[in-house]
């Protein structure tokens, strides 16, 4: 058996993935287990001027979980916009890019598994993955699980001292299977000229996620009327614009819980009115206050494998 190999994305890096101008992606193998590699990457400083490029060539399936701020991951010929309602699917072989406006900077899970173990998930084999309605579809929304899940296991394998293959094993499928378990409906041709509109709301609710947002707002911000603009953006993301932007609150919220002092403060840098406001939609979203997730998700040692919040 394997042993696991640990890291921190914070304690020992890898290499800078790129360095430009507006600084540098840092990519750092944080477990490396008999069921498949997950590695952390993620980039703090950002200009909204300028741009970050990032680029390779995928030698394994992945599955990408987007926890903080937003980028665009071209792959092959596609646009896929990453942010933290989403998770990425990028087939073996394909060139991917990620580029966008870095303004909050952005942060990902990227989850290599092992071919059987990805197979068998996603009820298919080895040879046809690459046609998997996932893989060929790029992008999903996360689930209110994954969500939570996503945010313990990011604590949980930063800061883990003594990792034990079994145990981490266990942890790593209970992240994918959420991910490669959704049920698709018949997936949607969209022309691209409302593909770029859904991308610039995306950018602009990211980057003005802390402060208050009106419809008109948007509209004049991608250059459409706001009935045309609400109308388009539920019938693309099946959810309107006001709760798209309070999952990307409590998204944002699910990391940062576990570091913070005081929740009044977190509640209005990510937009809130106020705590209670706040807590009432953390709790109607994922079922408990934010102050049982952070502290829980503090004094856990592993991430529970069957509670999502």
């Amino acid at each position: 058996m394997r042993a696991p190999h640990r890291g921190s994305a914070y304690d020992r890096e890898a290499p800078p993935v790129y360095l430009g101008p507006c600084g540098v992606e840092r990519r750092a193998r944080i477990l490396d287990l008999s069921v498949g590699v997950v590695s952390a990457s993620y980039h703090l400083h950002g200009d909204a001027e300028c741009g970050l490029d990032v680029h390779g060539l995928s030698s394994h399936f992945l599955v990408v979980l987007p926890y903080r701020g937003l980028f665009v991951w071209r792959v092959g010929h596609e646009d896929v916009m990453g942010d933290t309602n989403q998770v990425l699917f990028v087939t073996r072989g394909e060139d991917y890019r990620v580029t966008g406006p870095l303004p909050v900077g952005y942060g990902y899970l990227i989850v290599a598994p092992e071919l059987g173990v990805l197979s068998e998930l996603g009820s298919t084999t080895e040879d046809q993955l690459s046609t998997h309605p996932l893989f060929r579809r790029r992008c999903w929304r996360a689930s209110r699980f994954l969500q939570t899940f996503r945010a313990r296991f990011l604590h949980w394998a930063l800061r883990a001292s003594d990792v034990n293959e079994l145990e981490a094993a266990e942890l790593v499928l209970a992240l994918l299977r959420p991910a490669l378990c959704a049920e698709l409906p018949q997936p949607a041709a969209w022309a691209p000229a409302t593909q770029r509109l859904i991308g610039r709301a995306k950018e602009f609710l990211e980057a003005e996620l802390a402060n208050p947002i009106r419809l008109t707002d948007i509209g004049e911000a991608v250059g459409a009327s706001p009935t045309y603009l609400t109308d388009t953006f539920r019938r693309v993301e099946g959810t309107s614009l006001h709760q798209y932007l309070t999952q990307l609150r409590l998204a944002r919220a699910l990391v940062e819980l576990p570091h913070a002092k005081d929740l009044t403060t977190l509640a209005l840098e990510l937009g809130f009115s106020s705590h209670s406001h706040f807590a009432a939609a953390f709790r109607r979203r994922f079922g408990c206050t934010p102050s049982r997730f952070r502290d829980t998700t503090r004094s856990s040692a592993q991430p529970d494998l069957h509670t999502a919040a």
